[in-house]
């Protein structure tokens, strides 16, 4: 029985131990709102160009970047080193509802005209653009900036289906030269709640 309590005794040490130093690295996440342990929900969002927001967006694939790794042999040694190589940027795919908004077919048509009729390729068909993250009481907590954004796939609709009464689609694919944090956005300093 003994052995039984000396072994309670040491878990519970061990989850205090363990519960502590969670709360101590979940503290440092949040410098300005030191209480808020939660981190942000992705739901909360807003994609700008041209200085004004995209209405009607639902959803924003994820910002992915993957850097190739090169090897090298030393013939001598007979030892591999790796190194970084080149990196490389996913698309980003951006869906909203159908709206009579012609933004997207707007931008998608001058990329299809520029292949199509031989126009200058300093044609204005390349934009930044910026991906904003909300908090829960609506302050924005991040930004992104997108370099050199142009649409390689456009869809008016997704699917048709008569048999689903889903809100219809409108889909664009922005190829891009690499993304970048807005450090200039920071940690905003959160509203208490109070009972009124």
């Amino acid at each position: 029985m003994k052995t039984n309590a000396k072994r309670k005794t040491a878990a519970w040490a061990s989850f205090a131990l363990l519960s502590a130093t969670v709360t101590i690295a979940g503290a440092a996440d949040f410098s300005v709102n030191a209480t808020r342990f939660d981190p942000y929900k992705n739901f909360k969002f807003r994609v700008k160009w041209d200085g004004k927001y995209v209405s009607g967006v639902a959803k924003v694939s994820g910002l992915y970047r993957e850097t190739a790794v090169t090897s090298i042999r030393n013939v001598l040694s007979g030892r591999t080193t790796k190194t970084p190589g080149a990196t490389t940027y996913q698309p980003i795919v951006i869906e909203r509802g159908r709206t009579h908004d012609t933004a997207f077919e707007d931008w998608a048509n001058k990329v299809f005209n520029l292949g199509s009729t031989g126009a200058s390729p300093t044609a204005d068909y390349r934009k930044d653009m910026m991906i904003e993250l909300y908090n829960e009481a609506g302050q924005m907590a991040m930004a992104w900036r997108v370099k050199s954004c142009w649409p390689s796939k456009y869809s008016p609709l997704k699917e048709f289906n008569a048999n689903r009464t889903e809100v219809a689609v409108e889909t664009i694919v922005l190829e891009h030269d690499g993304w970048v944090r807005d450090t200039g956005v920071n940690e905003p300093a959160e509203p208490s709640f109070t009972r009124p």
